[in-house]
């Protein structure tokens, strides 16, 4: 069937939130991702239509290996975390991050109002991502899984 084209609040939100174990996976509690690309069957980049309510994150403190990624935001005034350094953003503001900069970065809503935002990225193989404030490590498998490790190779259980 040939897909057409739909408003991104109907696409559906995915039963689970994120690949994170616990008790990292609580602290997205307030993020709401909707796939619009894997919506669609996009399989060379993904794109996202993300919710973050006040105080939420869009993810631990992080930077990849081997893909980009990109945010524009359409609603609400983030703060983007980037190094040592953060910014509020603004509609209409956007950011590209390069892969292998190790420059570790989030999203946190610090506002009173919900932030509303697009976030696109490659989906190159063999990536990996380090989180420096968090004993965590993600790998991706050949197969485009995951898999997510203590930082010194321990199984989470």
């Amino acid at each position: 069937m040939k897909p057409v084209p739909v408003l991104a609040d109907s696409i559906p939100v995915p039963e689970k939130k994120t690949v994170y174990p616990q008790p990292f996976a609580a602290l997205l509690e307030g993020r709401v991702k909707r796939k619009l690309g894997d919506y669609f069957g996009l399989s060379n980049f993904g794109v996202n239509l993300t919710e973050l309510s006040p105080g939420a994150i869009s993810a631990l403190l992080h930077h990849h290996s081997r893909q980009d990624e990109f945010i524009y935001i359409l609603q609400g005034e983030p703060t983007l975390v980037l190094g040592q350094d953060e910014y509020i953003l603004r509609p209409g503001d956007c950011y590209g991050f390069r892969a292998g900069t190790r420059v570790a970065s989030q999203l946190v809503n610090r506002s009173s109002a919900v932030v509303r935002y697009i976030e696109i990225g490659d989906r190159s193989t063999g990536d990996e991502v380090e989180y420096p404030n968090d004993d965590l490590r993600a790998v991706q498998l050949p197969d485009g899984q995951w898999r997510l490790t203590h930082k010194d190779g321990r199984p989470y259980e």
